[in-house]
């Protein structure tokens, strides 16, 4: 079963942001072994995102990682604001 990695972290940050019209994720790359996704947000947003110490962001990339490992792949998550 194929996972659409851009939907489904993208269903995680929504709800997290102020201005979800800013929100935007793209799927860099993408091979056998390895996904690289990266979300785009308002710099409003950042801070909601990533978390105090990085919590938030890494709960999004552990959902992510277990989705990804599921397909026997590695997934690489870039947060950035604009």
């Amino acid at each position: 079963m194929a996972v659409n990695y851009e939907t489904l972290i993208q269903n995680l940050v929504m709800p997290l942001v102020i201005h979800p019209d800013d929100v935007g994720v793209k799927l860099l790359a993408e091979n056998d072994q390895e996904i690289i996704v990266q979300i785009l947000v308002n710099e409003d947003d950042l801070g909601r995102v990533i978390g105090k110490n990085g919590r938030i962001a890494n709960a999004i990339r552990t959902i992510a990682y277990a989705s990804a490992a599921r397909q026997n792949k590695r997934i690489s998550i870039q947060i950035d604001a604009f």
